[in-house]
């Protein structure tokens, strides 16, 4: 199976636990590599047989824009199971990183890994 994949996609989304954290929005980067079959749209070079990454990465902003999670790993388990259904793919890697969240670290974070490959 083929592999599309988002790296380091910047998104803004109220995410923490402590009340500071929840006064604005946080910064996530996000990296996604997703199962896909290319061959069927590199026959004719048919973006409809394509996995869209440009719409992949309009509906994670738009997710992220729309909710409010305490925990990292809520937002990617949510997000992960919304990509899966609506996109039809069969299997994803999912890397969330909280940039600003220990201040000596470059980031922290969450890496899960959802449906068959």
């Amino acid at each position: 199976m083929d592999r599309v994949f988002i790296e380091q996609l910047q998104v803004d989304t109220v995410i923490g636990v402590y009340d500071w954290e929840r006064t604005g929005t946080q910064k996530l980067l996000i990296d996604l590599a997703m199962a896909w079959d290319n061959q069927p749209a590199a026959v004719d070079d048919q973006l409809s047989l394509a996995l869209d990454y440009s719409a992949v990465c309009q509906r994670v902003e738009q997710f992220a824009a729309q909710h409010a999670f305490e925990l990292v790993e809520t937002f990617a388990e949510r997000l992960a199971q919304l990509l899966l259904k609506e996109f039809a793919m069969p299997w994803l890697r999912l890397k969330i990183t909280k940039p600003a969240a220990i201040p000596k670290a470059a980031g922290v974070g969450v890496e899960i890994e959802r449906g068959c490959r």
